[in-house]
Parts: C-alpha cells; sequence; structure tokens
C-alpha cells in the first residue's frame, strides 16, 4: 500500500537553512528520505549543515543563494535541477523580526525606526515572493509541487511591539492563498501552496523577549502563556510533523490553508 504521508526522493529546496527551524526541516526531511537543498547566503554555514545532513545518511545539496536577489535565485534554480532534475518543495523559512523593527514597550508606532520597517517587510515580503516565483516556475513547468510559506500568531489578533513584522506576515497568508489559487487554475491540482503559523517558540531572535537572563519569563511571556491553553512554548521538532503532511499525498485537496502550530494560542480568547 502507498504511503500516502512519504516525501521520499522529493528534492525539497529550504531557504533559511542555516537557523534554527531550517535545520529542523531539514534534518526531517533527510530522515524521511527527501533530497534537501540547504539553501542560505553563507557557503561555509551552508556545507557545515550539509556536513550534518550527509552524516546521517541522506542526500543534501549547498546552494549559496539570497533570497533578496532573483538573479541569484535563478543561479541557484539552475544548480539544482543541472544535480536533480527536478524541484519538488520549496520551504520558504528565511525570514523573521529584526531589532531595528521592534518598539520597546514605552514607544508607539511615530517612534518607528523607518529603516528597520523597511527592511522587516521587505525580507518577510519579498524573501518568500522572490523564491516562490523562481522554484515555483520550475514547479508550473514539470506540472507539480508544493510550497510551504511561515506565517505568525500576528495573522490572528494584533501583537504589540512588531507592527512590520505583522504586516509582512499578514501580507504572506494572502499572498499564500492568491498564489494557491493561481497555481491550481492555471497549471493544475498537482501544484499547491499552503502557509504554517508558528505560535511561540524559544528562538534566537526572541530569547530576549520571552526570557530573562535567568530564564524565567518575561512579562510578554507571561502574557503568552496566559492565552496559550497548552501552557508552554513549542518545541521547533513540533513544526516538522505538519510540514511533511502538506508536502505529502496525504494533504492532495489542501491549497491555500494556514495551518496554525499553536498549542491553542489561536483559539483562545484569553477568558
Amino acid at each position: 500500500m502507498k504511503d500516502l504521508f512519504s516525501i521520499k526522493n522529493k528534492v525539497a529546496v529550504i531557504t533559511g537553512a542555516s537557523g534554527v527551524l531550517g535545520c529542523s526541516l531539514a534534518k526531517s526531511f533527510i530522515e524521511a528520505g527527501a533530497k534537501v537543498v540547504a539553501l542560505g547566503r553563507n557557503q561555509e554555514t551552508l556545507d557545515a549543515r550539509v556536513k550534518e545532513l550527509t552524516d546521517l545518511g541522506g542526500d543534501a545539496l549547498a546552494v549559496e543563494a539570497n533570497v533578496m536577489d532573483i538573479e541569484s535565485l535563478e543561479a541557484a534554480s539552475l544548480k539544482i535541477k543541472e544535480k536533480y532534475g527536478s524541484i519538488d518543495i520549496l520551504l520558504n523559512i528565511a525570514g523573521g523580526n529584526i531589532p531595528s523593527a521592534t518598539l520597546s514597550p514605552e514607544q508607539s508606532f511615530f517612534d518607528m525606526d523607518m529603516k528597520g520597517w523597511a527592511e522587516v517587510t521587505d525580507l518577510n515580503i519579498n524573501g518568500t515572493v522572490y523564491p516562490s516565483y523562481v522554484f515555483g516556475k520550475v514547479m508550473a513547468e514539470q506540472g507539480s509541487g508544493n510550497i510551504i510559506n511561515i506565517s505568525s500568531m500576528a495573522v490572528y489578533s494584533a501583537i504589540t511591539r512588531v507592527a512590520g513584522y505583522s504586516a509582512a506576515k499578514s501580507a504572506i497568508t494572502n499572498f499564500t492563498q492568491w498564489l494557491a489559487s493561481d497555481m491550481a487554475l492555471k497549471f493544475g491540482d498537482k501544484i499547491r501552496v499552503n502557509a504554517v503559523a508558528p505560535g511561540f517558540f524559544i528562538g534566537d531572535q526572541n530569547r530576549a523577549i520571552l526570557l530573562n537572563p535567568d530564564g524565567s519569563l518575561t512579562e510578554r511571556s507571561k502574557k503568552v502563556m496566559a492565552k496559550t491553553p497548552m501552557q508552554r512554548f513549542g518545541e521547533v521538532e513540533e513544526l516538522n510533523g505538519v510540514v511533511q503532511f502538506l508536502c505529502s499525498d496525504a494533504a492532495s485537496f489542501i491549497t491555500g490553508a494556514l495551518i496554525p502550530v499553536d498549542g491553542g494560542f489561536s483559539a483562545f480568547s484569553g477568558v
């Protein structure tokens, strides 16, 4: 019997593969038998990541590219097709918030560093749109493929201090729906585009906001816990299963969806 959840031998391009989430997904996909292309801006870091993946017995390739540069991505696409012949999966993991776009608790919108605003919106919108444009074209030509984008809890309700990041992730949710529709209507039902909205996970970008130096919860974290029925932060590995599911035949009639992985945060009113 065919394994509906299998992604074995699928060629998966992962942007932001050097980060915590990208690394976790890359290892998960290797363990599931996929061929992983780690995409990022630092060849040395990528080579180290790929060594970790090949040490697990997997087939992996490091390709240096900038998600903000279409020519760079097109060159990467040629390298990938030359080695593997196809691109079956694109995981748009590159992105995240930046310090210059984060307001302090005492600041208002009018204290926003607009250069920071431009940087964070550009990274999180075009850093997903450009790879989708380049690698999605390959999928359109071959008539099959899966694109997974990363959204945020900020699309469900306003989260203070991160206006630019919130606006960008809301745009990505809409773009996911738009691209899913366009791909299905013009290139068939074998190309699907979905998004995952992680809840609160401790990572390098948000550690200082969510945890005090002694490891205790900050005031912001206490508010997060008050609205999270599971009463804990997520573990990064807990995103792997839903992403693999969306890339498999088990999700063959799912496109344009936004799936929260959040311990109930988006479902709970806090009352």
